[in-house]
Formats: C-alpha cells, structure tokens, sequence
C-alpha cells in the first residue's frame, strides 16, 4: 500500500503514534516526541510485512475485506473495525493512557492496543516489529511469560499481554475467542490484571479527553472539525516542559522529490504563539500557561537576548541537522533529516511572538498566574533586542536558508513586541513605560510605511528592498496594525490574491527560493485569506473557501502543511499545527453565534 498522509494519531502529550488507513502503527518517536522513532515504516518505501522490513506494528485480520476507523468521540482514541470475507469481525482500540492519578498526570511512554472480537470466527496475525537507530536495526529482544523486552538505543519497551507471547514471536495466525491486552511501555513488571487495568486505563482516558473538550468554548458551526482540531494541538504540546512542536513528524516532503523534507519535530517560536493564540480563543488556558513556564525559561537562557526561532522540546539551542542513511523517505522521496538547521538562523519575528504569547497573561484574571512587573522587565530585554534589529535583515519567517532581506512581516513583528509592551506597562501602570515603549512602536510604524509601501504599485511589499508579494503580508490585518478598510491593505490584499492565488489555495510566495519555486499551496496562508475576505466584506466568498478546505481534511478531520493546488493532495508534515489554528481561527470567525440557535 502507497503511503498516504491518511493518518489518525493517537497520544498522550508525551508520547504519540500515527495509525495508518489499515489500522498500522506507522510512526510513533520514543522517549519523547522528537526521538528516535520505533514506529518509522512511514518513512521507508519497502513493502510492510516484508521480510526484513520493520519500523511496524499492525493487527491483520486474516482475508480482511473492509476497514472503519474512527475516533471516539471528544477524545483521540482510535477504533478501527475489521471484518473478512466471510464477515467475521474485529475491533482494536488504540490510544496513549492520560488520566490523573495520586494528584498528577499519568502519561506514561505507553501504547495500548485492545483487541476484541465482534462477530464470527475472526483470526489475525501480529507483527510488531519495532526499529532502534533510525531503522537501521532490529532490537535485542527477550521474553517471559507474559511479556516481550525490546531493548533500544535509548531505552527499553516491555510487551506486556494477555495474547499468547510465543504466537506474537512468530507472527503465526490465532483465532480472537475473547479479548486480547497489549501494553507497550515501560520495561517494568506490569502489575495487576492486564485486561482489567487496561479497560480502566481507557475509561479513564476517555473521560481526561471528555472532561478537556467540555471546557471548550467552540463555535456553533463546525464543532466537529473544531474539537478535533483542538484536541490534535493538545496532542502536539510536550506537557512535560510546555513546549508545542510544530508537527509530530519529519521529512515528509512539501512536494513530491522536493528535497524539501524537514524536521518538524521541535518547539518554533512562531507556530507556537500561533497556537496558543487559536487555543485561547477557544478558552484552553492551561496550554498558554505551560508554553509560558517554557517560553519563560527560554527567555532566562537567552544570551544577549538573543532568540532563536526554535528550541528542542526540552529547551535545548543546539538541532544539528542531519541524515538517517537507513530509511529511504516518504515513497522513497528521502532525504530522512534529523535536527533542523533553522536553529542557527536569524529571524526577527520571534521577538514580537514571543511578547504577543505572553500579552494576555497581563490582563487575564482566569489565569492561576498572572504576569506582574518582574515578568514585565524580563520581556523589556526581549524588546529592547527587537527594537535593535527591527530593520536589519533576516532569514523570514519561511526561513530562506541562502538569503536575507528586511522582511516587512519581522518588522511588524518588531512593531507587535514595543506596541504589546506598551499595553502590558499600562495595564500594570508604569506610565513612563509605556510612553517608552509606544514612542518606539510609533517609530517602527513609521519606517514601515515609508519603506515598505510602493506607490506605483499601491501595495505594501513584502521586503523593504523590493516590490514582492508574501501572503505574510495578509498578517498586518491580524496583527491589528491596519484595518480592514485601510486602502493600502485592500491593494495589497489584492496583488497577493492576484498574484498567489491559486484556485481555492494560497501560496507563500511564487518567486525562487534555494530549492527553486514551490510547487504546492501552503494551507495556513489559504486560513489567512479566508479571515482577510471575511473581515473586507467577503463573506461568501470567505464560507466557501473555507468549506472547500474543511473538504481537504484526511478522514481524520486533520490537514498537513501543504497542498497540491491542482490534485488536493496533501504533503509536507503532519498534522501541522499551523493549518488547524487556521482552521479553528477561521471558524471562530466565521460561525454564526450561538444566540441563533438558542
């Protein structure tokens, strides 16, 4: 079978897996989203199943004929339905336990599988075949009696099952005639009795899940794709630190034989402000509180106030960027990269991201912690950097690896950093802090509209040197530093719609880069023309489009980074947090409100 972005992850915000349209574990990182993977056949184009090919776990229903998935509901537990030729039926249930327990969170680096026949005599085969080393090897393996130890380069994973352990080892065929356990985890004893603790375990998930979504306050319109959205950023925050990684996986290429093959697997600056910014609307504080203890940290550890654009989920500066030589790529498309060169660019954004990220906890009395005058000096060294490189070049926020202009989005950004400032000094009344801080936001806007504007054109370029076009231009609007019937934003509105557009989808920009011009649609930049044409008196035409992208979801309601503007094929990594905050942004906006329907 082709490899499809036709994913449904399961997780529980330390560790996470991708189930496959066959109900196949395909990818799943351990100890920690951003490590080495155990599940990686995602990535490697030989035949799953095949002798020799590993990096799998799958449940096959002998002569299966049909399969159904679906999540149930409110919770990222998976269940796949299996039925053969002759209608005997299976169910497994998937899902990362999550529940509180003696006061804390129990997340343990756990994968649960729960077998159960429904119909008939059903029969299946398993092969769990996990890879150390980035698929280069098999794992040391030893077994007891009701267990299976894989021994990896980082760590060791117990089977823990009520199966026959002996018809695990050699894949043979079994009849299912009563429910069947697997816990793969911690290689510790497993105490208790397996099926009981695990039926347990995921009654106790599913109300964790039940009881996060309840407290959502999501649109009336579009509430499935809202909540599933919600809970798959939830899934993308390493609770552990706070940090939000981009994506749970690497490589997979922005086109097909693109070279274009990244690693996602890490906390940006950028797409996390941006996330936190769609989960606030929808009233998720206690992501924005754990990415503040985070965001705080990184703050504290800045050098010279120097920001990166991305950290590792544990804080760490340093993502050497490098290559797995064992797995082949998404359809054989490699490179496999490890790390993300990124880290060592400069990008001015992250200044204003930063600031905008901790804005609300200066004015939100919900919060268990609330930002005073302490918090307030610190991020003053954040700001103090961001007025100092406001309009010197950099890399951008699509992160040209060979080229630096002054992007006029960093500069907005810079502006965002002192105009936030400001507020935050108001709110905590420091009035000389304020005028401080306004007067130099006063002058970033000025620069900004003096060399960024093109009278010619009667648009705003993207880069100050320039005349181009970026649908990062579309963000002044978000960013509150024009308005809606500004005639400067409606030209600019215009040439990008003109000049990016591409039917239904949004490219990033349509000039040369250092891996020559893009070939797909990046789908958070359709998210933000559909906002800018709700919010200029578009609305039709904003529904529709926002119909048609709610349309290019997997049949797990998610999307990945980009699309193929003339198949509707997705790619590039996934889920990507980006195009669900555009989806959740977007709904918010456009729903109706709940007074039409009470």
């Amino acid at each position: 079978m082709t490899a499809t972005l036709d994913l449904w992850p399961i997780g529980n915000c330390q560790a996470s897996a991708l189930v496959d349209r066959a109900g196949r574990f395909v990818w799943a990182c351990v100890p920690r989203v951003d490590g080495d993977p155990v599940f990686c056949s995602l990535l490697d184009d030989n035949v799953p199943a095949a002798p020799g090919a590993r990096g799998f776990w799958e449940i096959d229903l002998e002569d299966c004929a049909e399969t159904r998935q679906d999540y149930i509901r409110n919770t990222p537990i998976l269940v796949t339905h299996h039925v053969d030729a002759a209608g005997s039926a299976i169910e497994v249930v998937d899902f990362c336990p999550r529940f509180f327990r003696h006061g804390r969170m129990y997340r343990p680096v756990a994968f649960c599988r729960i077998v159960r026949p429904t119909a008939g005599s059903p029969r299946i085969r398993v092969r769990l075949r996990p890879a150390h080393d980035w698929g280069g090897g098999d794992p040391e393996r030893t077994r007891g009696s009701n267990h299976i130890r894989y021994i990896l380069s980082e760590t060791t994973l117990r089977l823990s099952t009520s199966a026959p352990v002996g018809w695990l080892e050699s894949e043979r065929l079994f009849r299912v005639e009563r429910p069947l356990h697997f816990f793969l985890g911690p290689d510790e004893s497993f105490v208790g009795d397996i099926g009981d603790t695990l039926d347990t375990m995921l009654e106790h998930t599913a109300h964790e899940w039940r009881r996060w979504v309840r407290a959502l306050a999501t649109p009336v319109e579009w509430q499935d794709a809202v909540i599933r959205s919600a809970i798959t950023l939830k899934l993308c925050q390493h609770e552990e630190t706070g940090a939000i990684v981009a994506a749970l996986t690497t490589s997979i290429p922005e086109h097909a034989d693109s070279q274009r093959n990244w690693d996602y697997r890490y906390c940006w600056i950028r797409d996390a402000y941006y996330t936190v910014q769609a989960l606030n609307r929808l009233g998720a504080l206690d992501v924005l509180e754990s990415y503040l203890e985070y965001l705080r940290n990184i703050v504290d550890n800045a050098k010279g106030g120097h920001i990166q654009p991305l950290y590792g989920v544990g804080g760490e500066a340093t993502l050497v960027e490098g290559v797995a030589p064992a797995l082949n790529g998404y359809r054989g498309m490699g490179p496999v990269r490890i790390g993300n060169q990124a880290y060592e660019q400069v990008q001015h954004d992250a200044y204003g991201q930063i600031i905008l990220s901790n804005a609300q906890a200066f004015f939100d009395q919900r919060l268990y912690r609330m930002a005073g005058e302490e918090d307030f000096r610190a991020l003053e060294k954040v700001g103090e950097r961001a007025w100092q490189v406001h309009d010197q070049p950099d890399a951008g926020l699509w992160e040209l690896r060979t080229k630096s202009y002054v992007h006029t989005y960093s500069v907005a950004m810079c502006w965002a950093a002192c105009d936030r400032l400001a507020n935050a000094a108001e709110a905590l009344g420091l009035g000389e802090r304020a005028g401080f801080w306004r007067a130099r936001a006063d002058a970033i806007r000025e620069r900004i509209e003096t060399d960024a504007w093109r009278e010619e054109t009667q648009r705003i370029s993207a880069t100050f040197d320039g005349d181009d076009l970026d649908a990062s231009l579309i963000q002044l609007l978000d960013l509150r530093f024009v308005k809606p019937g500004d005639e400067r934003f409606q030209g600019t509105l215009r040439a990008v719609e003109d000049g990016l557009r591409r039917g239904s989808h949004m490219l990033r920009y349509a000039t040369e880069d250092d891996f020559g011009l893009p070939h797909t649609a990046f789908n958070m930049c359709t998210f933000w023309l559909i906002e800018a044409l709700w919010l200029t008196g578009r609305t039709d035409d904003a529904r529709e489009l926002f119909e048609e992208m709610l349309s290019r979801r997997t049949r797990a309601g998610l999307l990945s980074e980009d699309i193929d503007p003339a198949t509707g094929e997705l790619w590039g990594n996934y889920p990507q947090t980006y195009s669900l905050v555009g989806l959740i942004n977007c709904a918010a906006l456009l729903s109706k409100p709940w007074s039409s329907v009470r």
